[in-house]
């Protein structure tokens, strides 16, 4: 009965929302409205998203790589994240962050099981620690506040959702069937261009609401082109990890998309992007 509910009526098919587009479609927006309403926001429930989303990752991570002792590994992450994340908007000495910072990756390495996991115990942290810190970073950072993370989003989201439509309606050769077997040089091409038009109209519409540190219109597509090469690229090396491991996605969380890393793969590489970015401001003494 409750199987009948989901199919069309006098069709015999699946319901659009019961699809696995339907369900990513659905996910995907209730995600996004979360996930901007906390940026809109800022503040302390921007740095909470964010540290959920890290941890999710670090758990995730450990699980598809069967790295042990779960709990206790996971629990010094989520230590070593909730400190760096509360620690970036309160007076706490950078010295110090990055003190706790090392110290978190060297229990891990010494704890983890069997070997593998002392290379991908630190990793995950590594990798949580960009998703977590970075839009925080940037949402806090008065040069830059809404307009960096309303780009990473911008550049992502649409890298994804270009690639996975453009990919689906032209075919074509594939990008790396023996990593990803559903995507295509057409899905790329498409998430490129995608990408750099909506980071260059990112950027563009900062600069007209008066942001006068938003980069230049050329700078930003030709940044927004190279983000979204690199979130592909994330993208494929997360599945890389999954098909050396046995696992087709990384988690159950999110229907249609799976788990956390899922979404996160390529943000992650963007997100990497901006934090060197963002350190080079710093260096450089940019007002």
């Amino acid at each position: 009965m409750a199987d009948d509910r989901l199919k069309a009526p006098g069709t015999g098919r699946p319901a659009w929302p019961a699809t696995e587009l339907g369900a990513r479609t659905v996910s995907g927006i209730v995600l996004g409205l979360l996930v901007l309403g906390a940026t809109l926001n800022g503040g302390w429930i921007f740095a909470v998203v964010w540290f959920l989303a890290g941890l999710a990752v670090v758990g995730e991570w450990l699980a598809i790589t069967r790295t042990a002792p779960h709990r206790p590994l996971l629990a010094i992450a989520g230590l070593v994240l909730l400190g760096v994340v509360a620690g970036s908007r309160l007076p706490v000495s950078t010295a110090w962050l990055a003190a706790a910072t090392v110290l978190g990756l060297v229990l891990l390495a010494l704890l983890a099981r069997p070997a593998s996991g002392r290379i991908w115990a630190p990793a995950s942290l590594a990798c949580a620690l960009v998703v977590a810190l970075v839009p925080v970073l940037l949402r806090d950072d008065p040069r830059i506040g809404l307009a960096g993370p309303l780009w990473l989003f911008g550049v992502v989201w649409t890298t994804d959702i270009a690639a996975y439509f453009t990919g689906r309606s032209l075919g074509g050769p594939k990008l790396w069937p023996a990593v990803s077997p559903k995507k295509t040089w057409s899905g790329f091409c498409g998430g490129l261009v995608g990408a750099t038009i909506v980071g260059g109209a990112v950027a563009a519409g900062a600069r007209h609401l008066g942001a006068t540190e938003a980069l230049s219109l050329p700078l930003a597509c030709a940044l927004s082109a190279l983000a979204s090469v690199m979130s592909q690229g994330g993208d494929l090396a997360e599945s890389a990890l999954k098909r050396a491991y046995g696992a087709k996605d990384s988690g159950r969380l999110i229907p249609g998309h799976g788990g956390v890393m899922d979404r996160l793969d390529g943000f992650f590489a963007v997100a990497l992007l901006a934090g060197l970015l963002l350190v080079g401001l710093t260096l450089t003494g940019q007002p």
